[in-house]
């Protein structure tokens, strides 16, 4: 079961499909707590910023790809992870590090190739999106 107040990993994003990189971050992030709390921002329809105006899929659409995703190597929702809608955060402010690290990952080319610009491109051109 997931314990909130377990030290948790949390993960902030559109999610504009979930995809090979975003699970890449997740099994990272799991490895540091045991437990993520995935934050979708609700952008559907909206820009979430400089350059991020394709924002195709809704919250279920976000959390079913999410769940999926993370189902395939044996991450269960309400145990290994969590999912919450929050606000379409734009930026992220603090005035001092009490008891927070902020932590950003680099991977190989492979992972940080992945781009869900070209996923909804991709999906545009099969049909599967409109």
């Amino acid at each position: 079961m997931f314990d909130w107040k377990k030290p948790t990993v949390q993960m902030l994003g559109r999610w504009q499909p979930w995809h090979d990189g975003h699970q890449a971050l997740f099994k990272r992030a799991i490895e540091k707590t045991g437990q993520v709390i995935i934050q979708v921002r609700d952008v559907e329809g909206a820009s979430g910023g400089d350059g991020q105006d394709d924002n195709p899929f809704s919250w279920e659409d976000v959390c079913s790809n999410i769940e999926e995703g993370l189902e395939k190597d044996g991450y269960i929702r309400g145990k290994n992870f969590e999912i919450m809608l929050v606000p379409n955060i734009t930026n992220i402010t603090y005035g001092r590090g009490v008891g927070y690290v902020f932590e950003e990952e680099t991977f190989e080319s492979e992972i940080t190739d992945i781009s869900a610009t070209k996923i909804r491109k991709e999906m545009r051109e099969k049909g599967k999106l409109k």
